[in-house]
């Protein structure tokens, strides 16, 4: 088990001055099996009135407004969490299960086509040359390497709007364009899969206990087949005492960390931090 202590800054200032804003930010990290909130708050500096949901998707949501004129908007989680890999038992599930018609109902939501995650013909070829004669569970994890190994990670040639068939044809992307690329292709051969956002200590096996150091919000992939296996598709890893889940969905649209509207203002620039740091 280790201990990660999670400080997220997001800092918007604006070329005018704002005279209202309303966003919502789903930050906060969840209590799962293997991930307990030892403590977590989200701040919102200027914010007038702030209150707290769970949305449909299960993950907790600040929505906060500013009614005051500012020209900048600061808004910090800091969240400490305890995290240890979650051990699964049992038998994997085969094609057939995966195939009748009462699981594909209860899962109809992480098997739809989505505009992020929709793919094209040559990644739907992908997955079935990969599920032809695979288990699910090996089908699963052949397509995240091959996806992985033809896709380059490249931070900055993608954005938050990108879609899967559009990181895959420039074959470069970062961590929101590889769970999306895999979420699709799995669905494509009825693999139900769900888009996570979280955190990654980006020192997986070399954190050094109580140094600071610079993370960055992460995606990564749940796949179904039998129970929910976590995969990150960039990393090529299972979580395992470094991933701390925030929130899961279809796609980014559904866990988007940050988002609203502002009255006035004009553009806006925005800065993200994200220090991460093992304590245990």
């Amino acid at each position: 088990m280790s201990r990660l202590h999670i400080v997220h800054t997001t800092h918007y200032t604006y070329a005018r001055t704002v005279s209202a804003s309303y966003n919502e930010a789903r930050m906060r990290p969840a209590n799962l099996p293997g991930q307990t909130v030892l403590e977590s708050r989200l701040t919102a500096t200027p914010s007038t009135f702030s209150t707290e949901y769970r949305d449909y998707w299960g993950a907790t949501v600040t929505a906060f407004e500013t009614l005051t004129a500012h020209d900048e908007l600061v808004v910090v989680s800091e969240s400490r969490v305890d995290v240890s890999p979650v051990l699964l038992g049992g038998a994997t599930a085969g094609w057939d299960t995966l195939r009748a018609p009462d699981l594909v109902d209860r899962m109809s939501e992480f098997l739809a086509v989505t505009t992020a995650t929709e793919p094209d013909e040559e990644l739907r070829e992908l997955a079935r040359a990969h599920a032809d004669g695979a288990t699910p569970q090996d089908a699963a994890l052949a397509v995240c390497g091959a996806l992985r190994e033809a896709v380059e990670y490249v931070p900055g040639v993608t954005g938050v709007h990108t879609r899967a068939v559009e990181a895959w044809q420039a074959r470069k992307g970062v961590c929101q364009d590889l769970a999306h690329l895999a979420a699709g292709t799995l669905r494509s051969v009825g693999i139900p899969t769900r888009y996570v956002s979280g955190y990654l200590h980006p020192r997986t096996t070399s954190a050094e206990i109580g140094v600071a150091v610079t993370g960055e919000s992460h995606a990564w992939i749940e796949y179904w087949c039998g129970d929910w296996f976590g995969y990150d598709p960039t990393n090529l890893i299972t979580p395992a005492g470094h991933h701390v889940v925030v929130g899961r969905g279809r796609e980014y649209a559904d866990v988007t960390p940050i988002r609203g509207v502002y009255a006035g203002g004009g553009t806006s620039t925005q800065q993200v931090e994200v220090r991460i740091t093992q304590e245990t």
